[in-house]
């Protein structure tokens, strides 16, 4: 089955979905640099609600034949442009998040884009590294979903 895959501009109602998606033990412990509190609901509908309308994060919600799939977003944290991006687990293994990041790339030109990973989140390494991203250093930090410092790949496109 080949499923059709678009991306279109994050609207408000596209919250509720990804908080769901994020509520996901499993998805949880790989995505591992994720809320303090990923159970806040009201928290977390706070925070990227008013990321919709900043001018500097470009979020774009994943259609897989016509269901909420998951996010991608562009972001600017300590003058670095970086991406980040969820795909609900039903989703996991079939190329989807590979395809959304690479039309996303088209969309999105700000270059050079960094892309971090968890050391063990193989599946996001392998979208980063087929999208173009090659790995240029490590660094360690305090993931929330494991309450340990773990290792992070560090990705650059361009």
């Amino acid at each position: 089955m080949t499923s059709h895959i678009r991306l279109r501009k994050t609207v408000l109602s596209d919250l509720d979905h990804f908080y769901t998606f994020q509520l996901d033990k499993e998805a949880n412990y790989i995505a591992a640099f994720t809320a303090i509190d990923s159970h806040n609901r009201t928290a977390y509908l706070q925070k990227y609600s008013k990321f919709l309308d900043d001018p500097t994060i470009h979020m774009r919600t994943i259609i897989v034949n016509g269901l909420i799939a998951g996010s991608l977003a562009k972001f600017v944290m300590h003058g670095d442009t970086e991406i980040t991006y969820w795909i609900d687990k039903p989703y996991w293994g079939q190329g989807i998040t590979t395809a959304a990041l690479t039309e996303f790339l088209t969309l999105e030109t700000a270059r050079p884009i960094i892309g971090r990973t968890a050391f063990d989140n193989v599946g996001s390494q392998k979208v980063l590294e087929k999208c173009g991203f090659v790995r240029i250093g490590t660094d360690k930090g305090f993931a929330n979903a494991r309450q340990a410092e773990i290792e992070e790949y560090i990705y650059k496109l361009g």
